[in-house]
């Protein structure tokens, strides 16, 4: 089952997973003495009576994240009155359209990711992510490969082997749109293993909310997303977790990495935030301000491990360049695969 060619997977997917794996992990981190445009590393002023925005379900991992910086920044006095809402609908891109719309609010941001950037284009939204104010890049989070508890799947090897035995007849379910990171780890995975992905049976939920009560209720064979998400099913044992996505094996997750299962496949995910486009610099430098604040706090650091999200952030106009790749990137992936 060992293949050597996670950076050269052939046919539809050839490509795709260079540039997803490249673009979804980035180095580095900004400096507080930063450049024009760019806040202090420390607050100067409480953020008060901001919001921000989810565009998916409550329960999955935006709603998690979002909910999480929150309650950081409330605790640790860098906000107040700061409220978090859902706005849920076709993979984030209501959402996005809701963020483009309001122009010029600095008191609105939304949380979001791999999946909005997939799906604006497989939704054919007429907002994009390049029109928004980049805020930052929180987070980087594998994927998971996971089953209901009561799933004849034990190991990784038997669901690779059943699933070739009958690509189109296993499915898999995630918590986004085609185009998402739930969506491209099982195409990856496919092609990875030698099963066309073309033929892959992939069920979309609109965020992790959706998805779990599908995996508990055993309506998929398997379903991939961010662990964190079901960290407390897979504490009790609903869901057992038969590998994750990373290079290296995740702490408090009892599985392999797909690489130690013979699968040489590394993905990963992220998460940020953004603001409405126009806004005002003082509310731009304010935002990213109160988030750098934030990701100093030790209670940043608890959630980053309690959740088993890798440190990934960066601000300001890094983000900006970072997106603008991503949203290259990944359009010219959802094009090689008929998507966009």
């Amino acid at each position: 089952m060992r293949r050597r060619s996670v950076l050269q997977i052939p046919a539809l997917l050839a490509g795709a997973a260079l540039a997803l794996t490249a673009c979804g992990v980035t180095g580095g981190q900004d400096d507080a003495g930063a450049e024009p445009g760019t806040a202090s590393a420390t607050a100067t002023e409480v953020l008060t009576d901001k919001r921000i925005m989810v565009p998916n379900s409550p329960g999955g991992g935006y709603d998690q994240t979002a909910r999480t910086a929150a309650q950081v920044m409330e605790a640790a006095k860098i906000s107040s009155g700061l409220e978090v809402f859902n706005l849920e609908g076709a993979g984030g891109t209501v959402g996005l359209a809701r963020t483009v719309s309001e122009a010029g609010n600095g008191d609105l941001a939304m949380l979001m990711g791999l999946g909005v950037v997939g799906a604006s284009y497989t939704n054919k939204s007429e907002a994009t992510l390049t029109e928004t104010t980049p805020l930052a890049k929180l987070i980087e989070e594998p994927g998971a490969i996971m089953v209901p508890a009561g799933s004849p799947f034990q190991t990784i090897d038997d669901l690779v082997t059943a699933w070739k035995a009958d690509p189109a007849g296993l499915s898999v379910g995630g918590g986004s749109s085609p185009g998402g990171p739930d969506h491209l780890l099982p195409m990856q995975l496919a092609q990875a293993v030698g099963i066309d992905a073309t033929q892959v049976n992939f069920v979309s939920y609109d965020g992790g909310g959706d998805l779990l009560p599908a995996i508990l209720g055993s309506k998929l064979d398997f379903a991939t997303s961010g662990a964190g998400e079901f960290k407390d099913q897979i504490e009790t044992g609903e869901i057992r977790v038969l590998a994750v996505s990373s290079e290296e094996a995740v702490e408090g997750i009892d599985a392999p990495t797909l690489t130690d299962s013979g699968i040489d496949l590394v993905f990963t995910n992220w998460r940020g935030i953004v603001a409405p486009p126009e806004i005002e610099d003082a509310d731009r430098d304010a935002w990213i301000a109160a988030l750098e604040t934030m990701h100093d706090t030790p209670e940043w650091e608890q959630a980053l491990e309690k959740n088993g999200w890798t440190d990934a952030f960066i601000t300001g106009d890094e983000f900006g360049a970072f997106l603008t790749e991503q949203d290259k990137r990944v359009a010219d992936v959802l094009t090689e695969l008929g998507l966009a």
